[in-house]
């Protein structure tokens, strides 16, 4: 089953990666291992990996941060994952004053917040599935893609899914949620009912067997792995 995967990237590190020694992760590897998993004769075709560059000012890190992102992504790169980006929007907002649990928020109590979101990368890969199913239909049947895997827990991906089992009867959709094991999170039922699969947890052994070697050859500079990873 010739499969193509599109990744969220902010939701598979912050979901999966972030706290972790696994880092530098061989996606490509890793959804391949899922996939046989979910079904023997699935091929992974093609991976879309989408991400925003890290703001050194606000990253943990500072600059190695973005230089951390910047080898991580020339190792995708060199692996033939296709890599488009979104952007981050950093702008001053209101939100409720916390106080504790047990007191709940209140609209007339509001503190002065910086408000940083991503931007454009939910509708990049609505529309990059859409686009992928539809031009396919015109190619012959032994060429086209029969399965759209979504690595992502977020459920502003659903009128996605829905389009696409509407749209196209006849294509699979899969869903990995990046949730490791250890960490309870609730499933997102609107993803479970609208994905033919779900995997719900990939597990630390996954993690660790699907790592980059230290050193990836790319055309250029090779991609080391960071140090502090």
């Amino acid at each position: 089953m010739r499969t193509a995967c599109f990744v969220d990237g902010y939701n598979l590190f912050y979901g999966l990666l972030a706290g972790t020694p696994y880092k530098w992760l061989d996606l490509p590897s890793l959804l391949t291992h899922i996939l046989h998993v979910e079904d023997i004769d699935s091929t992974l075709e093609r991976v879309s990996f989408f991400t925003s560059g890290v703001k050194p000012s606000l990253a943990s890190r500072g600059r190695a941060s973005k230089e951390a992102q910047d080898t991580y992504i020339r190792a995708l790169l060199a692996r033939n994952v296709d890599v488009f980006y979104g952007r981050h929007q950093l702008e001053p907002g209101k939100a409720p004053r916390f106080v504790d649990k047990k007191t709940p928020a209140s609209r007339t109590d509001k503190v002065e917040i910086w408000k940083l979101e991503e931007k454009e990368t939910d509708v990049h890969i609505a529309i990059s599935m859409y686009r992928l199913a539809a031009r396919d239909t015109a190619l012959p049947p032994e060429e086209r893609i029969q399965q759209i895997v979504m690595v992502s827990a977020d459920t502003d991906m659903t009128p996605a899914l829905i389009a696409l089992r509407e749209d196209f009867p006849g294509l699979r959709l899969g869903v990995i949620l990046p949730h490791r094991e250890g960490i309870q999170r609730a499933i997102p039922g609107s993803l479970k009912r609208e994905a033919h699969w779900l995997r719900h947890v990939v597990t630390n052994d996954e993690l660790a067997a699907h790592q980059f070697p230290d050193r990836v050859a790319t055309r250029k500079k090779p991609a080391d792995k960071p140090d502090y990873w």
